[in-house]
């Protein structure tokens, strides 16, 4: 049986056999002048290995117009984007995503919600650590995550 996404997530129990992993992010927001500069590195705490998952990162205020985005991420909304992480061993660290993106107008403080929308197949049970919210002030200081 496969599993199906509800409601643009990862179910949080799913179908009988499948593989379970536990995906995390860890990294930086650092905001300056209307930009945004994030740095995030997903990890599988295992115990299975995922072949590629989808992370979503949503601000509180609205993206300008025009972004360059790198390659594996797609701007989804006004306020949201999400980007492959690429295959991930269990127990493993994968590689690191660097966005800088502009903000529509020069917000003083913005905050940022991070969430896995797709795990590739595998069920993770243990969604507390993947989820994750972090408030941006526009100080040019990393606010860690």
């Amino acid at each position: 049986m496969a599993l199906a996404a509800v409601g643009g997530t990862t179910p949080l129990a799913g179908a009988a056999g499948a593989p379970e992993a536990d995906l995390s992010y860890h990294g930086t927001a650092v905001l300056r002048r209307g930009l945004l500069d994030v740095r995030l590195t997903p990890y599988d705490h295992g115990p299975a290995a995922v072949p590629d998952a989808t992370v979503r990162l949503k601000w509180s205020a609205p993206l300008a117009d025009r972004q360059r985005l790198p390659g594996g991420c797609v701007r989804t909304g006004v306020r949201e984007v999400v980007c492959r992480t690429g295959a991930l061993a269990a127990d493993g660290v994968g590689e690191r995503i660097a966005l800088v993106l502009r903000l529509r107008g020069r917000p003083q403080e913005v905050t940022l919600a991070l969430d896995t929308v797709w795990g590739g197949g595998t069920v993770d049970r243990n969604r507390a650590n993947d989820r994750q919210r972090v408030l941006v002030l526009d100080t040019g200081d990393p606010y860690s995550f």
